[in-house]
């Protein structure tokens, strides 16, 4: 049987034995609900609070100012819907985001358009970067919010968000970002990148699925809504996932303890694999090549169905996505991959790696040996590259 390789990681991470070992006493010993008075309640309170400071720590923020909840969408969702409603009741209903954010961020907006707020999205360049100074152009003085992400879920490029930061602090305009795929991967300190509100999510840097974070700068205000109980300060009704809670905090500060090393081993690997790829001929490296996360290789073949590929490479063992695993059932190319300027015909035959440190040189050797088999096969019973091969159509990339 094939060895399996596990290479997306960017749509979730094996859990770390340190999160799998401290999610473990809140799930029988320390199990009391925190909103209880008693002993047995308290002693989990005190814990609640504790994965809090811990997780405050990791970010550069306060305690007060970090919130649990489901995962990054929700966060997503609660941030900017409250900067939203916030500055309509202030008469401001402009909101600016980019064209290449996650859909938890564009679904949101989309929705806010329908109830009469204005969005502007600004267009990335060719390796799916903006400027501050988009972001300063953008900027009205009825906009309620600017969110951009950190780092792109698909391509990886790393945008320039203390930069942008800075521009809405001077012109005083909230700033929200999509942090889900940075945290636990690059710095991130909210307080030096001017970020007002950050959403995050554990089970991207080896922590459990079903629990992430807000993090709201203690001078905005944030809407509720989940209604019911009055827990996480009266913001978000529910009783807290402790266990998952108590996990997600170990299993960030082990990301953070060990982030450079692990970002140069990753950074090794992705390289071996950008080189080893790029090889092949009429591939294409997707995303800015230096301002990149770490462990993410984003490439397109052309004459080739992205299905097909990952379906083969399956077969070889190695686990790979062409994008989002949020879209993974569409048969729409990646949004993200349009908005940087590539063809219909080219973005379907992208292939996202995304690495952690527990993968290996071998494991890359035998990805692009793997790889290279693949796309050489699928190229051999392609009409579409036969007609490309003999000039019948040109070759887009």
């Amino acid at each position: 049987m094939t060895k399996t390789i596990y290479v997306d990681n960017a749509a979730t991470t094996a859990m770390s034995d340190r999160a799998i070992e401290a999610m473990k006493p809140y799930l029988k010993e320390i199990y009391g609900n925190p909103s209880s008075l008693h002993g047995v309640g308290q002693r989990a309170k005190e814990e609640l609070e504790s994965a809090r400071a811990a997780v405050a720590a990791c970010l550069g923020a306060e305690r007060g100012e970090i919130y649990f909840t489901s995962g990054g969408s929700e966060a997503d969702n609660q941030a900017i819907r409250s900067a939203a409603y916030n500055g309509a009741a202030k008469g401001k209903r402009h909101l600016i985001s980019t064209n290449f954010e996650h859909h938890a961020v564009l679904h949101t907006l989309k929705k806010l358009e329908g109830e009469r707020f204005e969005v502007t999205y600004l267009p990335v360049d060719q390796n799916g970067l903006i400027t501050p100074a988009q972001v300063d152009e953008a900027i009205r003085p009825d906009t309620a919010l600017v969110t951009v992400m950190y780092a792109n879920n698909e391509v990886g490029t790393i945008l320039p968000i203390r930069d942008i930061g800075a521009v809405c602090r001077r012109r005083k305009v909230p700033f929200h970002t999509d942090a889900v795929q940075a945290v636990g991967h690059i710095p991130v300190d909210v307080v030096a990148d001017n970020i007002d509100m950050l959403s995050l999510s554990a089970h991207k840097f080896h922590g459990p699925k079903g629990v992430g974070v807000l993090y709201c700068k203690k001078s905005l205000p944030l809407r509720t809504f989940i209604e019911g109980g009055a827990q996480e300060k009266g913001k978000r009704a529910g009783t807290e996932n402790l266990a998952g809670i108590c996990s997600m905090a170990a299993a960030l500060q082990e990301a953070i303890a060990h982030l450079y090393e692990n970002m140069a081993k990753e950074e090794l690997l992705r390289d071996m694999l950008i080189d080893g790829l790029s090889i092949i001929p009429h591939s294409k490296l997707n995303g800015d090549r230096v301002k990149r996360l770490p462990g993410n290789v984003n490439m397109c073949f052309e004459g080739i169905e992205g299905e097909s590929l990952l379906l083969l490479l399956d077969q070889k063992g190695i686990c790979a996505s062409s994008g989002s695993a949020c879209t993974s059932g569409s048969l729409d190319p990646s949004h993200v991959l349009l908005a940087l300027g590539l063809k219909h015909e080219v973005a379907h035959g992208s292939l996202r790696l995304s690495l952690c440190p527990d993968n290996t040189e071998e494991e890359m050797k035998y990805i692009i040996d793997g790889v290279k088999e693949v796309v050489s096969y699928l190229r051999s019973i392609s009409p579409v590259w036969e007609e490309l091969e003999k000039g019948q159509r040109p070759h887009l990339i």
